[in-house]
């Protein structure tokens, strides 16, 4: 293990089902204190991406490194045990118990023969929610009683507590409103000030833009694009994203579409007698 290699580093990763490549020759590396923006539409091969940085799925080509050691994860406990963590968009939790027995769920601290500490787990949810940023009033009111973004949140303050060293976010901001996305965003860059690195999985570059280092591309499987953030503007990377060129061309045939329509209302409004010509 190397003190100067990234966390994570993929190289040239590609991934097949069958005869369907969902994922060709792929690379990006995070670094502590980093936070690295995975963009792409649906199908672009984000999920893959995932899956295979989790330890969901292994890659059928490329390297996978963990601080410059070669891995090949056969489960997410394994990536979990080296430091890392995914936190998914449909959040694993359980509405109707309270915040701090999800913050522990599956990994309940104990004292004497199977009773569980609760004094401690009180206490630890309530201070690890506050070094994030994050002031519940009331860490025993059930955690669906909580916004979408304050759910995501509390998972992220989970996964640090645990000894996550790199965090991955599958689409953190995507069902939530404005307000509830910039609350989520925020306690991204805690984390990246906590010298965590971050992958940001997402499809929408406004969210992307102002807390990302470095941004990645995909469409169809395949990295169309790896920047850092002083190499490109939020203009430049939502057009790469759009596809600059397919937008243009779609422009010139709806001007073409307006352009037939409206000649076809003159020819309809002269046969009806409706115009002076």
């Amino acid at each position: 293990m190397s003190d100067t290699a990234p966390l994570v580093r993929l190289a040239g990763v590609g991934k097949h089902y069958g005869n369907i490549i969902a994922l060709q020759d792929v690379s990006l590396e995070v670094a502590k204190g980093e936070v690295v923006c995975v963009l792409g539409d649906n199908g672009a091969g984000k999920s893959t991406l995932i899956k295979i940085a989790s330890g969901l799925h292994r890659h059928d080509s490329g390297t996978y490194e963990v601080s410059g050691e070669r891995v090949e994860f056969g489960s997410p406990r394994e990536a979990l045990d080296r430091g890392i963590a995914t936190v998914y968009q449909d959040l694993a939790v359980v509405p109707l118990m309270p915040v701090w027995r999800n913050f522990f769920l599956g990994s309940e601290r104990r004292k004497g023969i199977g009773r569980l500490d609760i004094d401690y787990m009180r206490r630890t949810t309530k201070s690890e929610l506050l070094e994030m940023g994050i002031d519940l009033r009331d860490v025993d009111q059930p955690i669906g009683t909580l916004s979408g973004g304050e759910r995501q949140c509390v998972a992220i303050a989970r996964a640090v507590h645990f000894g996550a060293k790199v965090l991955i976010l599958d689409e953190p901001t995507a069902a939530l409103g404005v307000k509830q996305a910039g609350v989520v965003l925020r306690y991204i860059v805690r984390a990246r000030e906590r010298g965590l690195g971050v992958i940001f999985i997402t499809h929408n570059p406004h969210h992307a833009y102002p807390v990302g280092d470095r941004f990645l591309l995909l469409k169809r499987g395949r990295g169309i694009g790896y920047h850092r953030k002083e190499e490109v503007t939020r203009e430049q990377l939502t057009a790469l994203m759009a596809g600059g060129a397919e937008l243009e061309e779609l422009a010139h045939e709806l001007e073409g579409v307006e352009s037939q329509a409206a000649q076809d209302l003159s020819a309809d409004a002269k046969r009806l007698g409706l115009t002076d010509a």
